[in-house]
């Protein structure tokens, strides 16, 4: 066979190939949207079921429930005119989350409707710590309250109802072993960039380490998953040690720059860090009474 014959080979194994993935990557992204929407009408009814059964424990079972709107993928809100338990919110949301089957891990937050400021709020993960959920006790007064959740991204993982295609379009990329081949020392050496990089993101103070670019807080050997806003809080502290930071300062630094100013966050994200930082005796964030916080490194 000849040179030319061979380029034309090659080429029209990747234009079957191109073919053959834009096909399937498009049946993929047709199915991504319909999961899509079917999660948003999940989150609707469990909202919308959550604050009936808040209402109800509050004694009112004829109040009408405001539409849930959505911010983004993600996010969602309800709106409640009435006055409710906070105390009961935990275990009504989650199960009203468990009858619609979502399984997501997610942030509350409870702010007044006026003025968008945060009154309380938690995250699905304190509900298994032996404290409960911060704030749990405090009374709301009788106000207009908005209910905010913020579902984490899905982690999507290969299935053979979806993925099914993986298989022969693998059988063809074996094909083209040769190249892939000639082209392994190149792959070499961006990888090792790529993992000079991660490590760069790295930091480390006392006996616990934060990995920013996987959200992942290592604190005496335990392993916590961070949200985004949690991994930029301690990162903030984490570059500032044994240093007051202002509350205004930590709020423009963490929160401003996405177009959200809420009062009572920086409290309820700092008691969580708390608790993922207890098992490192050389940690401590301290309260500056009046001021703001400080990440201590005891020496």
């Amino acid at each position: 066979m000849s040179f030319r014959g061979v380029r034309l080979n090659t080429k029209a194994t990747f234009t079957l190939m191109g073919m053959i993935f834009l096909i399937f990557s498009t049946q993929e992204k047709v199915t991504g949207n319909n999961e899509s929407v079917r999660f948003s009408e999940k989150v609707n009814l469990a909202l919308r079921r959550t604050a009936h059964l808040l209402l109800v424990e509050n004694g009112d079972s004829t109040s009408g429930i405001s539409p849930v709107k959505q911010e983004d993928a993600g996010t969602f809100v309800v709106r409640i005119n009435k006055l409710f338990d906070y105390d009961k919110l935990p275990g009504l949301l989650q199960k009203s989350l468990k009858v619609h089957g979502i399984d997501r891990g997610y942030d509350v937050s409870v702010f007044r409707c006026e003025n968008s400021t945060i009154v309380l709020g938690y995250n699905f993960q304190d509900l298994n710590q032996k404290e409960g959920v911060p704030c749990n006790g405090r009374k709301l007064e009788a106000d207009c309250y908005n209910l905010k959740v913020t579902f984490y991204p899905e982690i999507k993982t290969a299935s053979a109802s979806t993925n099914w295609w993986i298989l022969p379009v693998g059988s063809l990329l074996a094909g083209l072993g040769f190249i892939v081949w000639k082209r392994a020392k190149k792959e070499e050496k961006v990888v090792d960039f790529v993992s000079n990089i991660e490590t760069d993101h790295k930091i480390n103070f006392a006996n616990s380490s934060l990995d920013i670019t996987s959200l992942i807080l290592i604190s005496e050997g335990r392993i916590h998953n961070l949200t985004y806003r949690e991994a930029k809080l301690l990162h903030l502290f984490a570059n500032n040690k044994n240093k007051v930071l202002e509350r205004d300062f930590i709020l423009k630094s963490v929160w401003e720059d996405e177009g959200i100013i809420v009062g009572r966050s920086v409290d309820v994200f700092v008691s969580r860090l708390r608790k993922m930082l207890a098992d490192d005796p050389n940690v401590k964030i301290s309260a500056i009474h009046g001021i703001g916080y400080r990440l201590d490194i005891i020496q």
